[in-house]
Formats: structure tokens, sequence, C-alpha cells
């Protein structure tokens, strides 16, 4: 059999830059580190929203930069002075909606912490929900989640299948590292 559908098949046509294929091969689908990288994640499904993937992997290293290498607790402090310092920096999305996202979605995460342990167990306690009980639940949690960006978020960070097609040969290793 073969790839027939989606990113993997884009990728493994070559239709897509070798940004994608790092990121296909080594990222998608497999489960994130820690909490801030599960922020940092989350940060780039939410600047993605609207726009295309490759604006956003194109930019990751400046949006990391710019939000205190995506560490949670460093955001959830962020100022309205850097709110205006990332509304100039062009090198990130600017949209002020998704910059206050981010920062609210922080202290909301450092809440989580607090209450679970971490937000990868808060994560790890909803594994069996319904897609569609994800989506509420993101939609209800945090802010700039919709529909699109929830599930995108939960299959890059394979809490829900569905990042890979089943012959692509990346499939079963990032089956195999959760």
């Amino acid at each position: 059999m073969a790839i027939t559908h989606g990113y993997c098949l884009a990728v493994y046509e070559g239709r897509l830059s070798d940004i994608h294929k790092h990121y296909h091969d080594n990222e998608y689908g497999f489960p994130a580190k820690d909490d801030n990288e599960l922020f940092g994640r989350m940060l780039l499904e939410i600047n993605q929203a609207g726009l295309s993937w490759d604006i956003v992997l194109k930019k990751r290293a400046s949006i990391k930069e710019a939000y205190a290498d995506f560490e949670i607790d460093k955001v959830a402090n962020f100022s309205e002075d850097d709110v205006t310092r990332l509304l100039q920096n062009p090198g990130i999305i600017r949209m002020r909606l998704k910059i206050l996202a981010a920062i609210h979605n922080a202290k909301v995460i450092q809440n989580l912490q607090n209450s679970h342990g971490s937000y990868a167990n808060w994560l790890a306690e909803k594994k069996g929900l319904s897609i569609e009980e994800w989506i509420k639940l993101f939609k209800k949690t945090f802010k700039f989640m919709g529909k699109e960006t929830t599930k995108e978020f939960l299959m890059s960070t394979a809490y829900i299948a569905g990042a890979h097609d089943p012959e692509c040969p990346i499939s079963n290793k990032a089956k195999i590292s959760q």
C-alpha cells in the first residue's frame, strides 16, 4: 500500500519544503517532552489559525524567542509592554488577540499545573474523550482554541490519532514514542 492523502503525502511527494519534512518526521504526532513544549506547540497552532502552516514553521524560531522560549511562567507574566513589543516584532504573527490568548493560556496552564501537578497530567486525565468533548473542553478552558486548532494541537502532540496516514513510515515511529 502507499500513502494516499494528507500532510504525509504532500511531504513524501516533495510538495513541501525541508522544514515540513523535519517537522513531519520528528515532531508531528509525537508527544511533547514537558509542559513548556506542550505550551509551545499550542502557541504554534494558535498562531497558525487562519494562516498557512508554512508561515508558522518559517517564523517558528522567532516566535519561540519572542515568547520567552515558550516558558509558561515567563509568558504568564508578560505585561502590556511585552504585548506592545510583540506587536512590533516582524518575525512573528502580530495579531493582538493571538498574543493575548498566549498570555491568558499560560496563566490557565499555571492553574492546571497547580491543581493537577502538570499540564501534561491534566491532558492525560482527559485521554478517553471524544474529539467533540476535547473541543468543547478546550473552548471552555482556553482562548483561541477553536475546533481545528484544538484538533491539530491534539493530533500533533499524540493525544488523539490521525497525525499520520497509516501507511506513512513515520506512523509506526510516532506510535512507538507514545
